[in-house]
């Protein structure tokens, strides 16, 4: 009687087969098509933004394919020496952070600058999804409570950096993380309630007077059209301009080429606004579904996780970025209050981009050693 043959491929080979090559193919095309966008918006001014850009995808990729190999399991023996360093990088942001545009959100490590809270919002959601996935036979409100303070410490030393943008990212994630998690529906409608009856008192006496202004601004984008208002009443300017098909790659008409767009921005938080008047509404229309699709493929991955700790980790991830995407797409076309939110894969900003690829390379690692294949 013959043996059934062993498998001879490699493990190193099986594991690069065993990609989700949707996943791949969304994230080096975003990824190859943001620096592209970087470059689209920047090239008749400096092209410093792009030439960083690429540098910063170039170190992320050995990077996320080493994460990609390897068993996302070992996450859950140093998630909290993880938590500890983002917090830690957050609290050094008082005495040695770097100001931009107002905000001390950088650090500063010779040349290069990083920002904490890109990193701490990773750290964070790996604690959590350990902390979850221990506690499922707890009370639901002893989890909510401590879920409440490992994600609290970090968005409170956020808020106050000040970066509302970052702080608001952390609702999303917890309140799709509890969702998973089992905590009774009562207990997350409740959660709401309060957190719709805080909102105005948050308003008032957290937010610095440039914050109020932006909220304000969103309810009444023609209160100041020549100051507060500006920018996204330019961003809606040049998004429609686009028309259908958009004006084309540099075209000598685009209100970005022309100084209408922010200048600082244009590459960054407005980096919708400058593709919507180059592709048009088709154009906008594709970046939209790859986003989508992105969204939709980490919401699969989790639900094929060969454990909660993996199904809780890749909704948080995927509800960080879905965070992102929408209050940055949102803000473009004043849906959502501007709150500086980048794009994932597309704004500039080397730890940002860092942090995304970084997860995404968790996504694929989840995918990997999901059930019956690790």
């Amino acid at each position: 009687m013959d043996r059934p043959k062993a498998s001879c491929m490699h493990p190193f080979l099986k594991k690069l087969l065993g990609l989700n090559w949707l996943l791949l193919t969304l994230t080096l095309g975003l990824g190859v098509y943001g620096i592209y966008s970087i470059y689209s918006a920047t090239w008749m001014r400096d092209l410093r933004f792009y030439n960083l850009q690429i540098a910063w995808f170039l170190v992320s990729l050995p990077v996320f394919l080493t994460l990609t190999l390897l068993d996302y399991h070992w996450l859950r023996w140093c998630g909290f020496p993880l938590y500890l360093l983002g917090i830690g990088s957050l609290a050094v942001t008082y005495s040695s952070a770097k100001v931009v545009y107002g905000s001390g959100r950088w650090l500063s490590l010779g040349s290069i600058s990083f920002q904490p809270s890109s990193l701490a919002i990773v750290t964070g959601i790996i604690m959590l999804a350990i902390f979850l996935h221990q506690s499922h036979r707890l009370h639901p409100l002893f989890r909510i409570m401590v879920s409440l303070v490992l994600v609290g410490v970090p968005a409170v030393l956020v808020l106050l950096q000040p970066d509302l943008g970052s702080s608001l990212v952390w609702g999303f994630t917890l309140m799709g993380m509890l969702f998973v998690a089992g905590i009774p529906k009562r207990y997350l409608i409740v959660m709401l309630l309060v957190t719709v009856a805080a909102v105005p008192v948050v308003v008032y006496f957290g937010l610095k007077p440039y914050q109020r202004e932006r909220i304000t601004t969103f309810l009444n984008p023609d209160v100041d059209p020549l100051n507060t208002s500006y920018n996204i009443n330019q961003s809606l300017n040049a998004i429609g301009s686009g028309g259908l098909y958009g004006k084309g790659f540099r075209a000598e008409d685009t209100l970005n080429k022309l100084g209408y767009l922010p200048r600082a921005a244009a590459h960054n938080d407005f980096i919708f606004s400058v593709m919507g008047e180059q592709h048009g509404f088709l154009g906008g229309l594709c970046l939209v579904v790859t986003y989508a699709l992105l969204l939709l493929t980490g919401l699969y991955v989790a639900s094929q996780a060969d454990d909660d700790f993996g199904c809780l980790l890749a909704l948080g991830i995927t509800m960080m970025l879905f965070a992102h995407i929408f209050m940055n797409l949102g803000m473009t076309v004043a849906v959502t209050p501007v709150t500086g939110l980048p794009l994932p894969l597309m704004s500039y900003g080397g730890t940002f981009l860092f942090t995304v690829m970084t997860s995404l390379a968790l996504l694929q690692s989840i995918w990997i050693y999901r059930k019956g294949h690790g």
